[in-house]
């Protein structure tokens, strides 16, 4: 039997939340500022033309810059509000509309979207926006779509983050990453790689 699939913290937030955080994103882009630290990043893990998942893609800015360096993206959202706008400003990659706890080849395959892949993006605070007590199962389902040699990018606000998420201590997030049946393999404290730092986390991660 499959596991119930709960609301996120996301879900269970603030609806204008989704729209404040969508415009802002957008006005920024619109403005031409440099919103691409998470994607510069991702694509130095990943080999030339590899296969990317982007796990809590929102409005698809990081998906879309991804393509634009060559990668063949999957994007996964479950907010349909985000989903309709993804597809709206970056009609060339694809969006699953679906929680990721409920990912598994067998989606995939169904959506014709690759099945395992070289890197697997989870930035933006999804982490801290998970439902309660899934962390470890987020990651473990997320570390099962891996290719052997794949990495995992995890970019996180660990306390006084945005509104509805939680507090997320770093030693609690390593936890759960043993748990899932991973490792942290870098741990910075921003996307251009500086040290580790108390307001934000930038983690890579890869399989045992």
């Amino acid at each position: 039997m499959t596991e119930p699939i709960p609301p996120t913290r996301w879900e269970l937030a603030d609806t204008g939340q989704v729209s404040q955080y969508a415009e802002l994103f957008e006005d920024l882009i619109d403005q031409g500022v440099d919103v691409d630290g998470e994607a510069r990043l991702a694509d130095t893990l990943a080999p030339r033309r590899a296969q990317v998942l982007d796990a809590g893609s929102g409005m698809g800015r990081v998906a879309a810059a991804l393509a634009a360096r060559g990668h063949d993206v999957t994007a996964v959202e479950k907010d349909p509000d985000l989903v309709a706008r993804s597809r709206a400003r970056y009609p060339g990659v694809p969006v699953l509309e679906t929680d990721i706890l409920g990912l598994s080849t067998a989606l995939l395959e169904e959506a014709g979207q690759p099945t395992a892949y070289d890197v697997v993006v989870v930035v933006g605070n999804v982490m801290v926006y998970l439902a309660e007590g899934t962390e470890t199962r987020a990651l473990w389902t997320l570390g099962q779509l891996l290719r052997p040699g794949g990495r995992v990018l995890v970019g996180f606000h660990p306390q006084q983050g945005p509104k509805g998420s939680r507090n997320y201590p770093v030693a609690e997030f390593t936890e759960h990453v043993e748990g899932a049946g991973l490792r942290i393999q870098q741990l910075f404290g921003t996307y251009d790689l500086l040290p580790p730092a108390d307001d934000y986390v930038v983690a890579v991660l890869a399989a045992h």
